[in-house]
């Protein structure tokens, strides 16, 4: 049987740790559309002991899409623990996911709505180093969210914004950090380098100092199963120069309120595992070591994680099976199937899947 090469297909998900999930869920369906539920589960989090405190963790977590395309949400809240929020103010440069960024093909169309929604919008519409424009919102949980002119729209829908296009992430070397995103998560275009102080950043908390700002890309086109949902993506990488950063987590574990992981579909899990024990950045969870199917209630396969140099938590995810249609038993078997993107009609199928309170 021919061994698979390493695969990444784009986004996934964006974890985001919360006190209470309907109550966050429900926010992020009114404001950011993502309201269709992939999968809804109850379980304990047995596998993730590196970075739960070497506890196994009871949790309530869903999976869920916008129409519009791009990545999702895995909202994600501790049942066994008090979720512990961030214990200081967390400034541009600290280290992890700071930001996360969703598309807009009309920025200041979805700027508006926020707005007249009173939502906690942060300063003005700006442009970004390479003229795209864009801005931020803080969402009720303190959330920093990054809506970025972004032309690609998988279907047509009401809400303004999409889904996840990529994140904004703290690093303490770049260079370092770099590696792993270049060259393990395949985002080999760079868009900009730049080191200065940005008009631009100034709403954020501490966002008037000096940086180092890298924005990534990947130069060719995603073609896994869901990528025509997922779409292109980027990761911004920022280094502080005029504070000392700190760790987004410190003091708390996985699962927390905030940024928890960046999360991407890939096929080969095998040729990853390799390919980054090699670079020296090998799984601290990985699901699949002993090659069997993960039951993740109404979906299945294998996921593993990294630990990136800052700190960041990347998760790989191959998925073997996902339902469509649960009410006909309509279940696609990727593991039959192959890798190759699914036709628009089918995924659009998923609209079928909207909550709608």
């Amino acid at each position: 049987m021919k061994k698979m090469s390493a695969k990444i297909n784009g986004i996934q998900q964006l974890g985001v740790g919360v006190i209470h999930l309907e109550e966050a869920w429900k926010w992020y369906r009114q404001y950011f559309a993502m309201d269709i539920r992939i999968f809804e589960e109850e379980a304990v989090a047995e596998l993730m002991l590196p970075h739960t405190g070497g506890k196994p963790r009871a949790r309530h977590a869903v999976l869920a899409l916008n129409m519009r395309g791009g990545g999702g949400f895995e909202i994600w809240q501790h049942k066994g623990k008090t979720p512990e929020l961030p214990k200081f103010e967390i400034q541009l440069g600290d280290l992890g996911i700071y930001i996360g960024k969703l598309k807009a093909d009309n920025v200041r169309k979805a700027y508006k709505k926020f707005k007249s929604d009173g939502l906690n919008v942060l300063g003005e519409i700006s442009k970004t180093p390479e003229g795209k424009e864009h801005f931020f919102i803080k969402d009720y949980l303190g959330n920093l969210w990054e809506v970025v002119n972004h032309h690609e729209v998988f279907r047509r829908e009401k809400s303004v914004t999409g889904g996840v296009l990529g994140a904004v992430i703290g690093v303490k070397n770049m260079d370092d950090s770099l590696k792993v995103y270049r060259e393990i998560l395949q985002y080999d275009k760079i868009v900009y380098d730049i080191n200065d102080s940005f008009a631009d950043l100034s709403a954020l908390p501490g966002g008037k100092g000096k940086f180092r700002r890298v924005l990534l890309e990947h130069s060719g086109i995603r073609n896994g199963a869901f990528s025509p949902l997922f779409g292109s993506t980027c990761i911004e990488l920022v280094q502080a120069f005029d504070h000392q950063p700190r760790d987004i987590y410190e003091g708390r574990i996985w699962g927390d309120p905030g940024f928890i992981h960046l999360c991407f579909d890939i096929n080969g899990i095998d040729a990853i595992r390799e390919k980054v024990k090699q670079m020296g950045y090998p799984f601290t969870v990985d699901s699949a070591r002993n090659h069997e199917t993960f039951d993740m209630g109404e979906a299945a396969g294998n996921f593993a994680y990294i630990q990136a140099p800052e700190g960041t938590l990347i998760e790989f995810v191959e998925t073997h099976k996902i339902p469509i249609l649960e009410k006909i038993g309509w279940t696609i078997d990727f593991r039959k199937r192959g890798s190759h993107p699914l036709p628009d009609w089918l995924l659009k199928m998923f609209r079928f899947k909207r909550v709608k309170k």
